[in-house]
């Protein structure tokens, strides 16, 4: 009996207005399908490499030699960051929505013993795990960390520096502090903040480890090279102690981006077999962050979310969040209880918002590379026009209005 031939797949163009990924640049596309047939040791491929790694140093604004891409998502770089963690180390977790939670399962998974692990295996409950819950729609404050750094004493320290479940910044600066203070080495989601935040790493040294993603401030495809960065303490630390994974293992990792005994070489060794093509994305994503300015595309993000959430709010909206590329918020009081069927609704017709994953369920609306007047005025129509279909009488060219007086 033959097999069955499926049809092409064919996957529309969709106006994705979520936490991420978000829509990439034609020119990164461009990249990423233009190169032509090379293999991964090509001198071309290696310069690009070579480029991306000083291009990321500029982005991330730091020293560190160990500042490179980790192929995959970004849970890829937040696998290779927490890999320093070990059985029965203790660490104090901040969690305050759904990224940080996953984060503090992940380091429950890698500081449980063996009986722990094998006890609970998806879900263990590590003794040496302390994890500081602080409410959805709520921020990680520098005088918490300082509480329970003071309490526990801790040898390591995770939080989400943007929370995309809840649409919260978390005080990097108190973090790091607190970290200094008490001899704790501090490790930093910042998945949602590279590329987006106005944002120097090496201003904040109790934070010894750093890791990103690509698809969302960077705006690289999903798949190609998560940024992380580590610092010399961190580094040392690991050739002490040793990694919890091969595959992304920081060191191993960095010297396939030549950086071999914290110098940078002409060429890496072998440990692993990159795509030319993810490479060429990339490389031309980074470019894009750097041409537009860090500081310029920080207050690009900053006046596009202020007039978005201004909109919003004028179709009787509550915004709860103060990211500034994502807005999550509380719809019209007569919608309540019906926000997943509101955004199903949405996606339903190519407008891919998205609804909170953790408790209380909210809508979050996202601006990754949807700065443009057009594209948030875009944005709005379609919200407003939603609401008007669930029977809520919002007035979207009046919001419009609204959106362009703020721009």
């Amino acid at each position: 009996m033959n097999a069955p031939v499926f049809p092409r797949l064919e996957i529309p163009h969709t106006l994705a207005a979520g936490p991420g990924p978000g829509n990439t640049a034609d020119r990164v596309l461009a990249a990423y399908t233009s190169p032509g047939v090379a293999d991964h040791m090509q001198p071309d491929v290696l310069r690009g490499m070579i480029e991306c790694k000083k291009m990321l140093r500029e982005i991330w604004g730091t020293q560190n030699v160990h500042t490179f891409g980790i192929a995959g998502t970004g849970w890829s770089g937040l696998d290779s960051m927490f890999s320093v963690v070990h059985p029965g180390d203790k660490i104090v977790m901040f969690v305050n929505g759904t990224f940080s939670g996953i984060d503090e399962l992940s380091v429950r998974m890698k500081a449980a013993t063996e009986e722990e692990l094998r006890a609970n295996p998806l879900d263990p409950q590590a003794s040496s795990v302390v994890t500081i819950r602080v409410p959805h729609g709520q921020s990680v404050t520098g005088e918490i960390v300082e509480a329970a750094l003071a309490e526990h004493q801790p040898k390591w320290a995770a939080m989400a520096h943007w929370e995309t479940g809840s649409g919260r910044i978390n005080e990097i600066k108190g973090f790091s502090d607190a970290c200094e203070k008490h001899g704790v080495m501090g490790l930093v989601d910042a998945v949602s903040s590279l590329g987006v935040a106005d944002l120097r790493i090496d201003d904040y040294p109790g934070v010894v480890g750093w890791a990103s993603c690509p698809q969302k401030g960077v705006m690289a495809l999903p798949l190609t090279y998560a940024p992380v960065s580590f610092s010399e303490r961190y580094i040392a630390e690991l050739r002490t102690i040793g990694a919890r994974s091969f595959v992304h293992h920081p060191i191993m990792e960095a010297r396939h981006w030549g950086i071999i005994d914290g110098e940078d070489v002409e060429k890496g060794t072998y440990h692993r077999t990159h795509s030319p093509y993810a490479v060429a994305s990339f490389h031309e994503a980074l470019r894009m962050v750097l041409e537009q300015g860090l500081l310029q595309r920080a207050e690009r993000y900053r006046t596009a979310e202020k007039a978005l959430r201004a909109a919003l709010e004028s179709m009787g909206c509550t915004v709860t969040s103060n990211m500034t590329s994502l807005i999550v918020l509380d719809l019209p009081g007569e919608l309540k209880g019906r926000e997943k069927e509101f955004v199903n609704a949405c996606r339903a017709e190519n407008f891919c918002i998205w609804p909170t994953l953790s408790e209380p369920t909210q809508v979050r609306v996202g601006i990754l590379n949807l700065l443009a007047e057009e594209e948030l005025s875009a944005i709005v129509k379609r919200f407003g026009a939603a609401l008007n279909r669930f029977d809520v009488a919002a007035d979207a060219n009046a919001a419009v209005r609204e959106l362009k007086r703020h721009l």
